[in-house]
């Protein structure tokens, strides 16, 4: 027998799968189809790292399993590559994006190839190409046309390093998640799609997919609805008022002063009766200067200003309150003004305490002259006029319906999820469609005239002003307008990456099509996803983005189907062996081509599935992978034990039928380190029974295949099975024959064990006393003393006690 060459066989292996397309995805198969998708990679100039394998794998194995089952699979791959890391390289290097690109990409091809997965390398799909970005650009021109995009000016964050625009998902924390700069904020006009709009439906469509609790609630958690009031406030002497939202209309008699946002029009609209108006201008500049992290959640000291010469008047008792401005309320959360209930909320009483404003209890509880009393979601109403002596429950009930009733207020849904910032202020993405005329103003280009290219450029370099460097070619923004003709200039600013990875799923069901973003009979064919894994990172952000343009165009005719995917999982990070976030300055990153290079791709993927529970952090072990190549060796070496049998032994059986059942279930449901444990504990039980026949062989291997492709390939052509591996059918179990017919039993006497028994499975206490008393060594503890009790649990002990 010859040794295990595994670099040989990986290469003989891949060339194979790659020359006869054996992965390659049918349209219109009889077969039932599955849907893999793994989520897209950025191509850094890095390479591949552990993290990719982790969530490749997973689905590799589901993919390779589902072939073996029937299905015709589509398991695709491609490249989001659009984006800040790439340009950033190529304005250090000065070398052009999209030469990085092409580079990036043939590396991460590369590396892929050489783990062995079985995407169909067919459909691949780039998002930087102009075939591909020029449907990023129609489903644009669609929501432009349908009303969903539009351009505002207001506060944005920004990052000087970068010099970008972010989207806050981008700057949680008040840092750039690129470069972990400082954010700052700065007032530039900005695109925004209307995702708000679509809140209730993406929420109502969790019900309809499969998705771990974990990842619906960080999408509950970031759309944030809430039920409750709009109320407007009067101010004092006037016909202005201020209008907001609460959650807890019970509480409104609790209201002692209101604030607004410093950017609140109100200031401008009553400037006339406003006495400090310096000292209000004053801390507007102030507030401008802070990220929105550092007004809204830093828990810090507060601070305002009363703005004097007006007040408010509460709606429902009447009392005049002062309305002062404080930089922890913003214009894009609810209306840009609260009414401040001290009594009931810790950040209100703050507030309170610090200017000497008056505190009242209005739900029965603690002391809210000491603290604020916040537990407050049972209780009795209190100092509320009509409401008091109701519940709150009550209390929430009728105040909406006196603010309704006296005309100065509704019951109202809102969301913390606020509209999409939509683009980005540098030359690395996809040019927005739309150009702007002083006649017609915005203006979608003609969708015959899509792409809208890039611009080849010599200079990418992002402005200090936040201006795109597309704003510098002037040949390529002077235009024509589409609508009257007149001169127009294009828009400058380029989509941000999450655009590109809005919508590939729906690429890859017909990667070639020039005439349509896909065509309908091949998106009914294959959509939606089946099953779709990725990084817990990615399930607000990329998540609720591609599900809200997928439901658009669901909305629009264009996709038949409302949720772009069936079923969601989610794998955990690798972690360097001393159990940190693998980073270069930790010195703890390993690289997958090393492994692969000293153990081999299947000892790569054995062990990475083997490490740990997918869904957790698990830390690297070299030992661990050792242990995995050694269990391969021990897999090959299975050849010099291999006997004929066209059927399991009787003495297998049992064993077969559990490991099928076990390893079948475990990858299901992402199990894979245990379904590994199973394949290795069955191996352990071959070479002890000195001995495994070609029936039992040749389902050990199928069940390994998906996780381990190269080897159990090759050991399926030497042993002779019929045609290959890749084309076989996935080995079935009997459910009865999981389960021993008879099994081996301790025996003791007086607690301590004598002997072991061989009974039925569902012997009795008299079936096991017969076998016990013809074995010499329990006998001869029982001969001459009276059996006084026998303690007999089936399946598991037989206790004789004598005396």
């Amino acid at each position: 027998m010859s040794s295990y060459n595994f670099k040989k066989i990986e290469r003989k292996w891949q060339k194979e799968w790659e020359e006869k397309e054996v992965f390659k995805a049918i349209d219109f198969s009889e077969k039932p189809k599955f849907f893999g998708l793994v989520e897209f990679p950025y191509p850094s100039g890095v390479g591949l790292h552990v993290g990719h394998v982790r969530a490749y794998t997973s689905l590799e194995v589901i993919s390779r399993k589902r072939r073996l089952e029937g299905y015709n699979v589509l398991f695709p791959i491609g490249w989001d590559a659009f984006g800040l890391p790439t340009e950033n390289y190529a304005i250090k290097t000065g070398r052009h994006p999209r030469v990085v690109t092409d580079e990036n990409i043939e590396v991460f091809t590369n590396q892929l190839k050489e783990i062995g997965y079985s995407f169909d390398w067919d459909r691949t799909v780039d998002s930087t190409d102009p075939d591909y970005y020029k449907w990023t650009q129609w489903i644009f021109l669609n929501l432009f046309e349908k009303g969903f995009a539009y351009k505002d000016t207001t506060y944005v964050n920004f990052c000087n390093d970068c010099k970008v625009v972010l989207a806050n998902e981008e700057s949680q924390g008040g840092v750039c998640d690129r470069c972990g700069s400082e954010v700052v904020q700065m007032e530039k006009d900005v695109w925004f799609l209307k995702i708000r709009e679509y809140a209730d439906k993406l929420l109502d469509g969790l019900d309809e997919v499969h998705f771990p609790p974990r990842i619906r609630l960080e999408q509950e958690n970031w759309i944030g609805r809430s039920y409750g009031a709009q109320v407007d406030f009067s101010i004092k002497d006037s016909k202005e008022k201020l209008t907001v939202f609460t959650t807890r209309p019970d509480t409104l008699y609790g209201a002692t002063f209101m604030v607004i946002a410093p950017e609140h029009p109100l200031l401008e609209n009553m400037k006339d009766r406003i006495s400090n108006l310096d000292e209000l201008t004053q801390y507007q500049e102030q507030a401008r200067k802070k990220t929105e992290f550092e007004r809204v959640q830093l828990a810090k000291e507060k601070t305002g200003v009363e703005i004097k010469g007006i007040s408010a008047i509460n709606p429902l008792n009447g009392n005049s309150i002062p309305v002062w401005i404080a930089d922890y309320v913003m214009m894009g959360y609810g209306t840009g003004a609260i009414m401040a209930v001290p009594g009931h909320d810790t950040r209100d009483w703050e507030f309170a305490k610090k200017f000497n404003l008056p505190i009242v209890e209005v739900i029965k509880g603690g002391n809210v002259q000491e603290e604020a009393y916040t537990d407050i979601e049972q209780g009795i109403l209190v100092n509320s006029g009509r409401l008091d002596g109701l519940s709150v429950k009550e209390a929430k009930a009728k105040a909406i319906e006196y603010v309704e009733e006296l005309g100065i207020g509704k019951r109202t849904t809102n969301y913390k999820m606020k509209d999409w910032a939509f683009n980005r202020q540098r030359y690395w993405g996809e040019p927005i469609p739309i150009v702007e005329c002083e006649h017609c103003g915005l203006v979608g280009v003609n969708k015959e005239d899509l792409p809208i290219r890039l611009p080849e450029v010599e200079n990418y370099q992002p402005t200090e002003t936040g201006e795109s460097p597309l704003a510098s070619i002037e040949e390529w923004v002077n235009t024509t307008c589409p609508k009257c003709g007149a001169p127009a200039k294009r828009e400058t600013d380029t989509m941000p990456q999450w655009a590109g990875s809005s919508w590939y799923f729906l690429r890859y069901t017909d990667p070639h099509n020039h005439e349509e973003f896909a065509s309908k009979d091949k998106l009914n064919y294959w959509m939606p996803v089946d099953w779709y894994n990725g990084g817990m990172e990615h399930v607000t952000r990329h998540l609720i983005y591609s599900r809200f343009w997928h439901r658009f165009l669901y909305d629009i005719g264009e996709v038949s189907v409302k949720e772009p995917y069936a079923k969601r999982s989610a794998q955990g990070l690798i972690l360097g062996s001393d159990g940190e976030k693998m980073s270069k300055s930790r010195g703890n990153v390993i690289n997958p081509r090393d492994i692969i290079e000293e153990y081999g791709a299947d000892t790569l993927r054995t062990y990475i599935m083997f490490i740990g529970d997918y869904e957790k952090p698990a830390p690297w072990n070299d030992n661990g992978v050792k242990g995995c190549k050694r269990f391969l060796d021990r897999l090959w070496k299975l050849q010099e034990i291999l006997v004929d049998g066209d059927e399991y032994s009787k003495e297998n059986e049992v064993l077969m039928h559990k490991t099928i059942k076990k390893v079948n279930e475990d990858y299901e449901a992402l199990k894979f380190n245990t379904a590994i444990a199973a394949m290795m504990s069955a191996l352990n039980d071959f070479n002890g029974k000195g001995q495994i026949n070609k029936a039992e062989f040749k389902t050990f291997i199928m069940l390994l295949n998906p996780i381990a492709p190269h080897i159990t390939e090759e050991l399926w052509e030497i042993v002779g099975f019929d045609g290959v591996l890749n084309q076989a059918s996935w080995p079935t179990y009997d459910e009865e024959k999981t389960v021993e017919s008879v099994i081996e039993m301790a025996v003791q006497v007086n607690g301590k064990v004598r002997g072991k028994i061989t009974i039925p499975v569902n012997a009795t206490k008299e079936d096991a006393n017969k076998a016990a008393m013809v074995d010499e060594s329990i006998t001869n503890h029982i001969n001459g003393k009276n059996i006084v009790k026998e303690i007999f649990v089936p399946g598991k002990i037989y206790n004789i006690v004598v005396k």
